[in-house]
């Protein structure tokens, strides 16, 4: 039996249906705060990130949005709009945020919350190292990578999100690749290495 779209499930929240909205909590709100940790990077804790979070899932409940007609009946379409817009929420608190706070000297020792943990030592620690590079990006490149790497967004549906032009963003996500890429290079040699010898002990 197929599951409910998101279309579908907004439309039966604001039709009164509580259910719904948990079952949209729950199919977005991992990924959601996955995003958000790593978009804030090293300017917040991993409180401040479920602060988000909550803050935007509150919105969703108070003022669901209303999909456009062309994208109403095609599931895809709909999550993707769905979360544009959620990411959106959590963009926009998250500048809030940043700019109020402005906690430069703290930094985080524990990088990743238990749903962006992988099985192995090797996983934990390219994921690790994942999030660690996207901290010292810039934030337009590392809101780009954000929506790319976890939420699989296409250049267009990143640029109806941000504001920013297609090849804006194409440029963004290179750059962005290219500098990930370089600090990643030493964690990824070593899983090589582990593997080159029999995989784990």
């Amino acid at each position: 039996m197929n599951e409910p779209s998101d279309g579908t499930l907004l439309t039966a929240y604001v039709r009164g249906d509580a259910a719904a909205f948990e079952v949209l909590v729950a199919r977005h709100g991992a990924n959601l705060l996955r995003a958000v940790t790593a978009l804030l990077g090293q300017n917040a804790s991993s409180r401040v990130a479920q602060d988000v979070c909550q803050d935007t899932l509150l919105k969703l409940a108070q003022h669901p949005p209303v999909l456009p007609d062309p994208v109403r009946g095609s599931p895809s379409l709909e999550r993707a709009h769905l979360v544009a817009w959620l990411h959106r929420v959590a963009r926009n608190r998250a500048m809030e945020l940043m700019r109020s706070e402005k906690r430069r000297d703290v930094r985080e020792k524990a990088t990743s919350s238990p749903e962006l943990q992988h099985d192995g030592t090797e996983g934990r620690e390219v994921r690790a190292a994942v999030l660690e590079g996207l901290k010292v990006l810039p934030d337009d490149q590392r809101e780009a990578l954000v929506l790319r790497l976890f939420h699989e967004m296409s250049y267009k549906e990143i640029a109806q999100a941000t504001g920013k032009k297609i090849g804006t963003v194409g440029w963004l996500i290179s750059e962005g690749l290219k500098a990930l890429s370089a600090r990643l290079s030493p964690t990824l040699a070593v899983a090589s290495t582990r593997d080159s010898r029999g995989g784990r002990s």
